[in-house]
Order: C-alpha cells, then sequence, then structure tokens
C-alpha cells in the first residue's frame, strides 16, 4: 500500500517528522552559533553557518522541499538573492535566457544590468502570446523564468504549455511563485524544474525576517548551494528559525488571506472611487478561468486602480488608519503601496501604464484581520 502523503498544514508544521527525546522541546530551538566543534580527522564538511549546513538551516530547508514537493532545497539571505543564485546556477556565459515581461521590477532590473556583464542574454516574451515562447528559443536558450501570479497585477499564467516547450528544447523552467505559496501554487507539480519564493513574504508571514528560497532538483539545488557559499548568501541561524515558526502556521494564514482578499475584491468591485480591481478570483479577470484551474486558493494580494489617478491615491494613503503604508507583502498586518514607488519605480510612467497598472494604482497585500475591518479602513478613506 502507498503512504499516505501528509496535507500542507501538517507538513507545514511536522516536516517529514522530527525525532523527539523524552523531556526534549517541542518546538526545535534556535542553535546560535556561527560555527560547531568538528571531528579530529574526519572527512566530512564542517558545520559553519555561511555553507548552510547549520542545523536550523537544514531542517527548514527539507520542510520546504516538502511543501514544494522538490527533492532539495535551500533558503537564502533574500528572494532577490534567490532569483539571482537559481539563474547562474543553470546558465553560463553564452547561454541565452527567455523570461517574461510580466516580473517584478526588482527581477527585471536584475536581468537588465547584471546579465550582461555574465555574457548571458536575455529576451522577454509577453504571456499573452504563447505562440512567442516557442518563436524565442535559440540553440543557445538554456533557461526560461515566469512569475506567476504576478506582481502587481495577479496575472496568472497556464504554466503547461510553456512547460512542454521547455522539456521539448531541453531548457530548465525557473519559476517564482511568491504570490502564492506552496499553499495556493506548487510549480514543480505543473512542469516547472526550479520553484523560487521570497521567504520574506508568506513563509515568513511577520514582517520580520528577510530570505529566500530555491525549491528543484538535487543537481540544481546543489549548485545554488554552492554558489551561496561564494557569495556570502546563507541565511542566519535566527532567520531561519523564524521562518520555521511562521511556516508552522502558513496553511491556517493562508485560508485567511484567501478570504480577505476575496472579500475586499467583491468589496471594491461595487465601489464608484474603484476604477478596476485586480483580483484573480473575480469572474472579471483575465485570468480567472487559468486561476479556477490551477490554484488553490486566489491568495491575498488585491490591485486597485483609482480613476483620480496618483491625486486620488495620495489622499486615500493619507486617511488610511490601520492598514500599513509600506512595502512588502504577505504579513499578518494589511499593507498597502504603490508599485511606481516601490517595486516598478525603476519603469518610465508609460512603461508602467503599458503593462498594465498606471501612476492610480496601489497593491493591496490584505492580512489576517477581520475583513469587515480592513474595509471599514478602506470605506473611511475613500470618503
Amino acid at each position: 500500500m502507498k503512504a499516505r502523503r501528509p496535507g500542507p498544514s501538517t507538513t507545514s508544521i511536522h516536516g517529514a517528522g522530527r525525532a523527539r527525546a523524552d523531556r526534549g522541546p517541542v518546538v526545535p530551538p534556535i542553535m546560535q552559533s556561527s560555527t560547531f566543534a568538528t571531528p579530529v580527522d574526519s572527512d566530512e564538511e564542517a558545520i559553519y553557518s555561511r555553507y548552510g549546513n547549520h542545523p536550523n538551516q537544514v531542517s527548514l530547508a527539507r520542510q520546504y522541499a516538502l511543501l514544494e514537493g522538490a527533492q532539495e532545497a535551500v533558503f537564502l539571505a533574500s528572494g532577490m538573492g534567490a532569483t539571482a543564485l537559481a539563474h547562474l546556477a543553470v546558465l553560463r556565459p553564452g547561454d541565452h535566457l527567455i523570461s517574461s515581461s510580466w516580473i517584478y521590477g526588482g527581477t527585471q532590473a536584475l536581468f537588465d544590468e547584471e546579465l550582461g556583464r555574465f555574457g548571458i542574454e536575455l529576451t522577454y516574451v509577453d504571456p499573452g502570446k504563447p505562440r512567442a515562447w516557442r518563436k524565442s528559443v535559440r540553440k543557445s536558450t538554456r533557461a526560461i523564468f515566469v512569475e506567476t501570479p504576478t506582481n502587481p497585477l495577479g496575472r496568472v499564467l497556464d504554466l503547461g504549455p510553456v512547460a512542454q516547450v521547455a522539456r521539448e528544447f531541453g531548457i530548465a523552467l525557473l519559476v517564482d511563485a511568491t504570490f502564492a505559496s506552496p499553499i495556493n501554487f506548487r510549480p514543480l507539480e505543473h512542469g516547472a524544474d526550479v520553484a523560487i519564493t521570497s521567504a520574506t513574504k508568506y513563509l515568513n508571514g511577520h514582517s520580520d525576517v528577510v530570505a529566500g528560497a530555491v525549491a528543484g532538483s538535487a543537481s540544481v539545488v546543489d549548485e545554488v548551494t554552492r554558489l551561496m557559499k561564494l557569495w556570502g548568501q546563507s541565511i542566519d541561524p535566527h532567520a531561519a528559525w523564524l521562518v520555521d515558526r511562521g511556516m508552522r502556521t502558513l496553511a491556517l494564514r493562508m485560508e485567511r488571506h484567501n478570504a480577505n482578499g476575496m472579500a475586499v475584491a467583491h468589496w471594491a468591485e461595487g465601489h464608484a472611487a474603484v476604477a478596476k480591481v485586480h483580483y484573480p478570483g473575480l469572474t472579471g479577470h483575465p485570468d480567472h478561468d487559468i486561476a479556477r484551474r490551477v490554484l488553490d486558493g486566489f491568495g491575498g494580494i488585491v490591485g486597485l486602480e483609482f480613476a483620480g489617478g496618483a491625486t486620488a491615491v495620495a489622499r486615500v494613503l493619507g486617511r488610511l488608519k490601520m492598514i500599513i503604508h509600506a512595502p512588502s507583502l504577505g504579513g499578518v498586518e494589511s499593507l498597502v503601496s504603490e508599485p511606481r514607488r516601490t517595486s516598478h519605480r525603476n519603469l518610465t510612467p508609460g512603461a508602467r501604464t503599458a503593462l498594465g497598472f498606471p501612476d492610480g494604482f496601489l497593491r493591496l497585500s490584505c492580512g489576517v484581520e477581520d475583513a469587515a475591518d480592513i474595509i471599514a479602513d478602506l470605506e473611511q478613506a475613500l470618503k
């Protein structure tokens, strides 16, 4: 009989199961040490935090790999560090990368400003034109990068056709699904080779850690780990412990994030001051049918577009009482930000408008407060 696989909530709490000594701690302790005593004449790698083999780092990585359905995983010092090293792990000088044009502004800046220094060529593809993936493949193409759901519009891609192209040409498919968390979406189940996430967001969920993670095959994760040691991108033991603490409630928190996102989106649809609502759970969203098919939840990120433009946004931000104006997302508290000043500040107003979020756009990360209170704060700010 095939062994039953624990559900995501159980996996988030127990991982693969922990050996517990009699009278031992229920919660794994923080081993706040940069180094550990090494046996004399041992050929095994020394335990040293920069190597990513500290007990807190190792147990956290195993737990995340199980959630993603990956062979292995590794945690790094930030989501951008995870994105950078995941690509450097599969690309070499002279290689070609195909990237979705619907991506986080920081990732686009990384690609535009840094890949050329490594001799890596880059082509952007509009995911709205599915045939463009195949047409963009060259003999030197070694990787495809996709973000889904996208930041900040929440566009949801059907990975199937992209994964088919990647398999046909022997290309690695890397996917950043930070907006979903592995509770709502697991890229490897849809044909991806590598899953990337900013653990700063939903995995940790308490706005007190900056971290990232990469999950995939043992060979890719081993290469990311090698680069992590050289580039000094390891996560420290305390941060690893805090992410582990956050992951214990991940599935529970995502239920509330999903519910609050849907409630706020439905409310915003009926408000006269809101010109457009971007949320994949709404039937009017361009990717709603795909989202229903591939996501286990629609998430807590709602895009709000105001007819009054930047002036209306400034007025709303100045009147909010509970919702906090701050970058980042996925925490227990509701946060709101302007992509033009944060995630996509490197783009021109025209470029942002072309991508679908003009200057009158706010990205709302719905926390786990009572939905009625989030809505009430927005309501009074719009009076």
